[in-house]
């Protein structure tokens, strides 16, 4: 939230348009969890944000008073229920600009989530989870492969998604042609950068650093559904 308010600076408005490909995803699955129809959720997600981006709102936000994903969700709760109000000012900014949404992929992630029955409030903390967890995984993924070590991430990142240790450090270091201990500690680097990536990347939406460990909580709490 701190980054991307301000958003009239060029650097400022790249900021909020990255947190609006972040977060569009929560926000139509809750909007899908109200009952409103796919077609309906694409067009509030889309016109949300475009009035957003419109109206600067972020800059209005208070940092003392909410962290920056119950703030969003605030905002989008208020905003649909007084969609109305804002459908002329929508039509003046010419409406849908702020991003593109993917229907059919979405789609086919509320169709999973869906399964689980959660509440709309539930719905979007566990899917601003995963969302964040997987642009996390993707900003790694980057750096490995900007040092040519893709090959290297794809055999480690198994440690990452499925459990404290997928595989054994042997059978690692095999398939690496390393040996054991050279992969214990490329595993144990990538952990590291891991936790650091997911850090900064929840450090974006807080203002106190104090708050990230809370977040952290939250973030792993809203995936226990």
């Amino acid at each position: 939230m701190v980054a991307a308010t301000g958003s009239g600076a060029p650097q400022g408005r790249e900021n909020l348009e990255a947190l609006c490909e972040a977060y569009w995803y929560p926000l139509y699955a809750y909007a899908r969890r109200r009952g409103h129809s796919p077609e309906q959720a694409q067009d509030l997600t889309q016109d949300f944000f475009a009035y957003v981006l419109e109206k600067d709102l972020l800059a209005r936000a208070d940092p003392h008073r909410g962290r920056f994903r119950s703030f969003l969700l605030g905002v989008y709760t208020h905003y649909l229920a007084n969609r109305h109000d804002y459908e002329h000012a929508l039509k003046r900014g010419g409406g849908r600009s702020a991003l593109s949404i993917d229907a059919t992929t979405a789609e086919g992630r509320y169709d999973r989530d869906l399964v689980l029955n959660l509440t709309p409030e539930r719905i979007f903390d566990r899917s601003w989870a995963l969302t964040l967890l997987g642009r996390v995984l993707d900003e790694l993924r980057r750096e490995y492969e900007d040092s040519g070590r893709e090959a290297v991430f794809e055999t480690l990142s198994v440690n990452l998604t499925e459990g404290p240790q997928a595989e054994s450090y042997a059978a690692i270091g095999r398939r690496l042609g390393v040996s054991e201990g050279s992969a214990r500690v490329a595993v144990h680097r990538l952990r590291r950068r891991y936790a650091h990536l997911l850090r900064c990347e929840i450090a974006a939406t807080v203002e106190d650093s104090e708050e990230i460990e809370d977040e952290i909580r939250a973030l792993f709490a809203a995936l226990q559904a």
